[in-house]
């Protein structure tokens, strides 16, 4: 009896371990990267400019940053304009890179619609599509709008949101710009990771297995 209580003990303590080891690997926020771990590569996303576009593509940058966003949420349509203006500041450094993705299924988040959308807000940075949704997957995306910032190892050196505040008068601390220019600074950033605020990105279903 005694052995036996033992034995179940040594296998809980195990089995404990192994899950507090399994939670560790994954960030506070997101499910999937932490702080720290190189980033999955995308390859051959279809962009709105009829290109296909690759990370490798951005081997000259020391900075990228990659954009989970879609049409639809209020929050990320919002942010298109902030998103614009980042784009903007770090135009002169030549080293930094802006890539948006959209993993949202759905007509209005189809190509043809992020063509439409693209054109019409002017967007000044590449705008692809994930179709098959493995790129969020690995990235472990949850939220639209939802920025990484990657460093020239392409390393994740931030995660979360852009800023403080979802409301553009009441922002304090601009997070992903803070981590571009540590980044290029050669530094870590202070925050390095952040809630994502947003609309929920929506996922296929997929048929479970019997």
């Amino acid at each position: 009896m005694t052995y036996t209580i033992r034995r179940f003990a040594i296998i809980g303590t195990l089995l404990l371990t192994g899950t507090l080891v399994g939670q560790s690997l994954a960030g506070e926020f997101n499910p999937t990267l932490s702080i720290g771990d190189t980033a999955p590569a995308w390859t051959d996303l279809e962009g709105t400019d009829g290109k296909k576009h690759s990370l490798t593509d951005l081997k000259e940058a020391k900075a990228v940053v990659v954009l989970f966003t879609g049409n639809t949420c209020p929050y990320a349509v919002e942010y298109e304009e902030r998103t614009r203006k980042l784009v903007e500041r770090f135009a002169d450094e030549k080293k930094v890179a802006l890539v948006a993705i959209n993993s949202n299924t759905g007509k209005q988040d189809s190509l043809e619609a992020m063509r439409e959308r693209a054109e019409e807000q002017k967007f000044n940075f590449p705008y692809l599509k994930d179709a098959d949704q493995q790129v969020v997957q690995k990235f472990g995306a949850t939220r639209t709008p939802e920025f990484l910032v990657l460093d020239a190892d392409r390393k994740v050196v931030y995660m979360g949101a852009l800023d403080d505040s979802t409301d553009p008068e009441k922002v304090t601390a601009q997070h992903v710009a803070n981590a571009i220019e540590a980044t290029l600074a050669g530094k870590s950033p202070e925050v390095t990771e952040t809630p994502p605020i947003g609309c929920n990105i929506r996922l296929q279903r997929r048929r479970s297995l019997p």
